[in-house]
């Protein structure tokens, strides 16, 4: 679907590092530049963001509108779990609005649910990320046996070749690839990428190519490419089978 709007939501911030994905976390160079502790978790101030009313009534948020939610943290961060519930909430009185979540703790998934999930929130999406083989064979399994009504695997930053043939199933929406940002990213193979677009097409799921990353290899050569160029060199490579996720 397309939507009116497309914003951030944060209510919480800060993370603890978790995996090997996380090394370059760039919550953690933000944070670092403004002399802020990344690993030290807080509700923040737009924490009912979902609910505030301007002046006249209406919603800041409005209906039709993309949340991408708890991109300066993990939604299922341990830290958090006093106050997910609220959030919880605040997501089902707003059935008008697309909450977007990515995370690497898909294994805390069902020790963090609200008591009416059932089969998940129709209006959320939650999107487990996968950085190599290692964690795809620790999380996948749970996150294909997880009751989610709308799923995708994202692969980023990707650190190797993955197999996600075994999760690939009706139920996943979209495989995105990218690689790592910064300037202590590792390398990304770029037939890593074309391996994974293979087995979507191959399941027939969508694949999205959203970064090359800072250090692309590329037929035995590594290209150093500059963050502003990073999404559209990958879009120049024209080997996504899906628009834009936001626009689809």
């Amino acid at each position: 679907m397309r939507y009116n709007e497309t914003m951030h939501y944060n209510p919480w911030h800060g993370c603890h590092k978790y995996s090997a994905g996380c090394a370059n976390c760039y919550v953690y160079r933000i944070d670092e530049r403004v002399g802020r502790d990344a690993s030290i978790v807080t509700k923040t101030q737009e924490f009912d963001l979902p609910l505030r009313r301007k002046r006249d009534g209406t919603y800041k948020v409005p209906g039709g509108a993309l949340l991408y939610t708890c991109f300066s943290s993990d939604f299922f961060v341990e830290d958090a779990d006093a106050w997910r519930p609220e959030v919880w909430t605040m997501m089902r009185e707003r059935p008008d609005v697309s909450f977007f979540i990515i995370t690497k703790r898909i294994v805390r998934f069902d020790e963090c649910l609200p008591p009416d999930w059932g089969e998940g929130y129709p209006n959320v999406t939650i999107a487990c990320t996968v950085e190599n083989q290692e964690q795809a064979e620790i999380r996948l399994p749970v996150y294909k046996q997880a009751k989610i009504r709308h799923k995708q695997i994202i692969c980023e930053p990707l650190l190797g070749p993955i197999d996600l043939s075994p999760y690939l199933d009706v139920s996943i929406e979209l495989v995105l690839a990218g690689g790592e940002s910064g300037t202590q990213a590792r390398i990304c193979d770029y037939a890593w990428v074309l391996e994974l677009r293979r087995q979507a097409i191959e399941h027939d799921i969508p694949f999205y190519f959203k970064q090359t990353g800072a250090r692309l290899r590329k037929n035995g050569k590594i290209y150093l490419i500059p963050r502003k160029f990073q999404s559209a060199q990958a879009h120049k490579a024209n080997i996504d089978t899906v628009t834009k996720p936001e626009e689809t």
